[in-house]
């Protein structure tokens, strides 16, 4: 499928909201076999991207790249951890389409899985500026974004996790895709769908997604960053503002009245920071590696871990629960 599921839907965004595709979907759904009280599926976004890097950052570039491109942007600049698959994914996929991108990298616990990261970045083609706190962070990119203007690198500024109201789309297309396989009788509508959450973006573009769609699905939402604000009011506001960026290219919708009640979050598999390890991830990665599930300890093990215990504690009623693994390695 390369036509995006909002264009079909709206057709008036054609000409108005430009659409990369840079990954085969639908991607799968398919039982997974932990007992955690619950019927348990899992859509496996893992599968998403054909280039360097996969998984739900590459959900997001299928609409801020081509809005990089529209204005004639020649380098993005963004943040994220030294950690980031955020900041693999645009410097990859930005390459493969002709534009450079600058990473301003905070530091997080130093593992086996940043390590990894690290060697990736390095091989990117990204430049990287190891900026190792928020507040230097904050001080440091406007300075990078004017070296890039006045250097002749047209910039275009990238917030982290790409959670704009326009990479949110990215994940508005995903909850349209689901809708899709659950109406060809793939998996039944889930009572709930439960995902990491870093930045934002994914959740609410699956809860504004979820509504157009007219599904019932609860988004709950894991998360794994105490740097941002990340409560229920902030991700259905990120919500909002993508459907006014919709309606403002042209869609045209009943208002879906989306309300911070409708989403659930949740802090408490988060540990001691970001990017810290903790016991509960550790055993929900090893639980979900015995059925084919990789995961990682950053983001989806923290979100298995939490869907394990509210699904033994009942919290999903008659379910079924769905898994959303966002992590794509390559």
């Amino acid at each position: 499928m390369t036509d995006s599921l909002l264009h079909q839907r709206f057709p008036e965004l054609t000409g108005t909201l430009p659409f990369l595709r840079l990954g085969t979907a639908p991607t799968p759904v398919r039982p997974v076999d932990i007992d955690t009280g619950v019927q348990l599926w899992c859509k496996d976004d893992s599968a998403y991207g054909d280039g360097g890097w996969g998984g739900n950052k590459v959900r997001k570039l299928e609409w801020l790249l081509p809005e990089a491109r529209r204005r004639g942007a020649r380098t993005i600049v963004t943040v994220g951890g030294t950690g980031t698959n955020w900041g693999l994914a645009t410097a990859r996929y930005g390459r493969e389409h002709g534009i450079d991108t600058t990473l301003a990298l905070v530091d997080q616990p130093l593992d086996e899985h940043v390590r990894a990261q690290l060697d990736r970045l390095a091989d990117s083609g990204a430049t990287l500026r190891f900026t190792h706190t928020k507040r230097q962070t904050v001080l440091r990119v406007p300075w990078l974004y004017l070296r890039h203007t006045l250097g002749g690198r047209r910039p275009y500024f990238l917030p982290v996790g790409g959670s704009s109201p326009l990479g949110a789309l990215g994940y508005v297309e995903a909850a349209l895709e689901l809708a899709a396989q659950i109406e060809a009788g793939a998996l039944a509508e889930p009572s709930h769908l439960v995902t990491a959450v870093g930045s934002g973006g994914t959740a609410a573009g699956l809860a504004l997604g979820l509504r157009l769609a007219g599904l019932r699905t609860r988004v709950v939402g894991v998360v794994v960053n105490d740097t941002l604000a990340l409560d229920a009011t902030h991700i259905v506001g990120l919500a909002h503002r993508a459907e006014r960026l919709l309606r403002s290219r042209g869609a045209r919708f009943a208002p879906t009245g989306l309300q911070a009640a409708d989403v659930t979050m949740t802090t408490d598999w988060l540990g001691p920071g970001y990017g810290h390890p903790t016991p509960a991830a550790a055993t929900a990665q090893a639980r979900a590696a015995a059925d084919g599930l990789r995961l990682e300890p950053v983001y989806t093990a923290k979100a298995m871990a939490a869907l394990l215990h509210l699904g033994a504690a009942g919290e999903f009623g008659a379910g079924p629960a769905l898994f959303l693994n966002t992590y794509g390695p390559r």
